[in-house]
């Protein structure tokens, strides 16, 4: 009898992940069967930290192209994986245009000039994805300044200079290239770290709480231009970021318990990301303007609590 009651909530867990798994696997490989979108028809996006092969940024390309981007500006600081990925869009969505740049989200020259550039060639920008961020691990004592100070400049002021200058190039109409008047959607990566403590570094955490305040702010200092700007606050996601975290869990055997603490009970994929990203560039989220958009699994919408017992 105790076997048996020992087995079953074994066996139960074991069950959830199999299912978890077959579920993130659908979710990963939704592209392949899906017929072509227009949600982003005709737009002009800019999309930063596009390199990863797990990455936010590359998962975000894709499913903008799916859904009928113009064209693409797409920038990562390492080019390694930058070819592959105009190669594979351009073969899978020949109509869309991709332009890929190595350089640094935080050199305001890059940015400044990718948003002209934008103008120049298409006359017009209608979406920037300041996606591109760097994470930090060490504790509070061994954290320097240096270090501190690289993680703000990577991760918050690249989003201030993308909202900076998207939105100059943003307010600048063009009729010849179907845009009438004023306006835009940026939309910058932050994270649950940045909304409450525990789920990141300081220097980190601290990054992503200016990057949510970064979006409220801008939103009202854009207001009447119709540009409107969000930031998504990711929970616990499996990439090129994470993959220590990942890798350490699956060594021990812990995989399955990978993401548990939120309701869901599972971590998520960058394709999940990606979704958020696409509500918020498209005119689905007319009406949605300065809010820091958890993507979580419900993560950030509790205190702690033991399951069953209120606190």
């Amino acid at each position: 009898m105790s076997y048996n009651k020992t087995k079953a909530p074994q066996q139960a867990a074991q069950d959830f992940y199999e299912n978890t798994k077959a579920r993130i696997q659908k979710i990963q490989s939704h592209l392949a069967s899906s017929p072509r979108g227009i949600r982003l028809k005709d737009k002009v996006c800019i999309i930063t930290g596009v390199g990863s092969l797990k990455g936010i940024g590359r998962a975000s390309a894709l499913l903008f192209a799916h859904e009928g981007a113009k064209h693409l500006y797409l920038i990562d600081f390492d080019s390694k994986n930058l070819p592959g990925l105009k190669e594979t869009i351009e073969k899978r969505y020949p109509d869309v245009k991709a332009t890929t740049l190595q350089g640094d989200a935080a050199d305001e020259a890059l940015i400044s000039g990718v948003c002209e550039r934008a103008l120049k060639e298409e006359g017009k920008l209608d979406v920037f994805f300041a996606n591109a961020g760097i994470a930090s691990k060490d504790p509070l004592e061994s954290t320097t300044a240096e270090v501190f100070m690289n993680v703000m400049r990577v991760n918050s002021l690249s989003c201030f200079l993308a909202v900076k200058f998207a939105s100059a190039a943003m307010k600048k109409a063009n009729e010849s290239r179907g845009k009438n008047s004023s306006g835009g959607s940026i939309i910058l990566t932050a994270s649950v770290a940045g909304l409450r403590s525990g789920a990141g570094t300081v220097d980190y955490s601290a990054s992503k709480a200016a990057v949510n305040s970064i979006a409220k702010n801008s939103a009202y200092q854009l207001q009447k231009t119709n540009i409107r700007v969000n930031s998504i606050c990711p929970g616990l996601i499996e990439t090129g970021m994470t993959t220590d975290t990942f890798d350490y869990a699956r060594q021990r055997g812990a995989d399955a318990k990978i993401g548990q603490l939120n309701p869901l009970g599972r971590f998520g994929v960058a394709e999940e990301i990606a979704q958020a990203a696409l509500f918020l560039a498209s005119d689905d989220s007319s009406y949605v303007n300065g809010q820091n958009v958890a993507v979580d699994g419900g993560l950030s919408a509790s205190h702690p609590v033991i399951p069953g017992r209120w606190a």
